[in-house]
């Protein structure tokens, strides 16, 4: 089963993106690695930020890895790279 989600691309997520914000369609049940490899197919771009971006899901902080997740329909994930300060 699977769930249209909105993907929110936050400062270099964005530029690599090519794109501030789409709607996709994803597995409802699926890792955090998972919803990132998803999101690098779409956008190959996005694998130079790999090591460091922090996913949010529903506003809740998720690091990429094997922890499960489980969209909805009309869910937000955000893409948050490293923000360097100045």
């Amino acid at each position: 089963m699977s769930s249209e989600v909105l993907v929110l691309y936050f400062a270099k997520s964005a530029e690599l993106a090519g794109l501030r914000s789409e709607t996709i369609s994803l597995q409802s049940e699926l890792t955090t690695l998972q919803l990132w490899q998803e999101l690098e197919k779409l956008h190959p771009k996005l694998s130079a930020v790999r090591e460091q971006v922090v996913l949010a899901v529903r506003q809740e902080f998720v690091a990429v890895g094997d922890q499960c997740v489980t969209l909805r329909e009309g869910d937000e994930v955000a893409v948050i790279p490293p923000l360097s300060g100045g």
